[in-house]
């Protein structure tokens, strides 16, 4: 795809653009560009595209482009000097977490759950939210998370490990969701 985009095919960069927006979005949000995701991502998309010279052939274009959503999103907020806010990112995380056709007291339970995880999340350091917002939020496996913070995958074990230590302090009923784990 990217060799297409590089040849001047611009309905190869339209279907990358199409196929990433959805995660860009997410990651914009949960890393706290709140109303301004959609500039965020429309901004590290055009930056994308202007660097596609420098992209590594063979490397996955996710990690790359979110590293480049969570720069743009760093100096966004920076520049906007405000406060994240759980409920700010929550509504911008907002994929339909829970089926309309749940129990409520199921969902309440759901939304309980999450809003207590993103407190949790705001109490912890920058590096810590980072990795645990792009390995479970954003479900990047770990390899990926590696090349989208551009940090070695062992500091990504060894950050991921700390950070689930800090939030199984401020969270004891805390389990992060993994696919296929079968005890939780």
């Amino acid at each position: 795809m990217i060799a297409r985009v590089r040849a001047g095919e611009p309905e190869a960069y339209a279907e990358l653009v199409r196929a990433h927006t959805g995660i860009a979005l997410r990651a914009a949000a949960a890393l706290g560009a709140g109303a301004d995701a959609e500039d965020v991502v429309q901004q590290a998309f055009f930056k994308a595209y202007c660097t596609l010279g420098r992209f590594r052939d063979g490397a996955a274009f996710k990690p790359w482009l979110l590293s480049i959503v969570a720069n743009e999103t760093r100096n966004t907020v920076r520049t906007a000097v405000r406060q994240r806010t759980v409920v700010g990112r929550e509504a911008a995380l907002a994929e339909p977490v829970i089926p309309e056709s749940a129990d409520p007291a199921v969902a309440a339970l759901e939304v309980e759950r999450r809003a207590a995880l993103l407190a949790a999340l705001d109490r912890l350091s920058e590096e810590h939210r980072l990795v645990v917002t792009y390995r479970y939020l954003l479900e990047m496996d770990e390899p990926e998370t590696a090349q989208a913070l551009g940090w070695p995958r062992g500091t990504v074990k060894s950050r991921l490990n700390r950070a689930l230590r800090k939030l199984k302090r401020l969270l004891p009923d805390f389990q992060p969701r993994e696919g296929g784990d079968e005890h939780e």
